[in-house]
């Protein structure tokens, strides 16, 4: 089931995102996404609504250098155990929607990951039972100030702006992240479209059950809670009038213009 937020004339809904592509309809869930929706009834065209960030989280906790190659292109080495950082929910947007380039920033950089929502309360959860735990996939760009990143030395203020956090186009409650690939595209003011990033999931260094097992025995997990898996190498950087796409396999892709703020 693909599940997502969507705002109609007559307000903001849950709703099942079921059809073809190119000819999908969102089914209205009558409360939220969690356990076995109920439907209320009503249904429109998803061409008809705009779709929103398909959850918004209670926190979005992040894992930094998970990919070997963007561990080397920071300079780094691969580290032996997941690094965690968080990103306030206020910096949750959905797609379409502008990434604003702070004018305290001179580099805003991209960074495509496949993200994982939580479906329930959980604590102290093992790796083999994580899928238990988990409703379901989407896609996320981890935008990040990278010049205060390196001024900094942690990462608050350069992950933390509104805006940086595009999720969606909605959550897919049957999607294998095992291995699929994950490609960012940033298509400039020109026209011109250039691919930045293109990887598989088969090559994160922790995967997505050893990963929510770290993070929770650290601290609870609530239901829509968003973990962001890392982003593989070429991140760089975004500039006013480009259109960044992050696309993973077999889930969608999440498209977001860039404006300075």
């Amino acid at each position: 089931m693909r599940l997502g937020r969507v705002a109609t004339r007559d307000g903001v809904a849950f709703a099942a995102i079921e059809g073809d592509a190119g000819n999908e309809t969102a089914r209205e869930i009558a409360e939220h996404p969690f356990g076995t929706p109920t439907f209320t009834g009503r249904s429109w065209p998803l061409a008809d609504v705009r779709i929103l960030a398909p959850i918004l989280a209670t926190k979005v906790i992040c894992i930094g250098k998970n990919y070997a190659a963007h561990a080397a292109e920071m300079g780094g080495e691969a580290p032996a155990d997941p690094v965690i950082f968080l990103k306030p929910n206020t910096s949750i947007i959905g797609p379409e929607v502008p990434i604003a380039r702070p004018p305290s920033s001179d580099r805003v950089d991209y960074e495509g990951e496949l993200a994982v929502v939580i479906g329930r309360p959980c604590k102290d959860v093992k790796a083999a039972q994580a899928r238990d735990a988990i409703l379901g996939y989407t896609i996320a760009n981890d935008v990040t100030a990278r010049d205060q990143q390196k001024v900094d030395g942690q990462w608050t203020r350069a992950k933390g702006y509104d805006t940086f956090c595009p999720l969606g186009p909605w959550i897919d409650t049957d999607f294998d992240p095992a291995d699929v690939e994950i490609r960012t595209e940033v298509t400039a003011a020109d026209g011109k479209t250039a691919v930045k990033q293109q990887s598989r999931t088969s090559l994160m260094l922790h995967g997505v059950g050893e990963i929510v097992e770290w993070i929770s025995r650290v601290m609870t997990l609530l239901p829509g809670d968003v973990i962001l898996t890392g982003t593989p190498e070429g991140v760089g950087p975004l500039v006013a009038g480009d259109r960044v796409s992050v696309t993973v396999e077999g889930l969608g892709t999440l498209t977001n213009p860039v404006v300075d703020k």
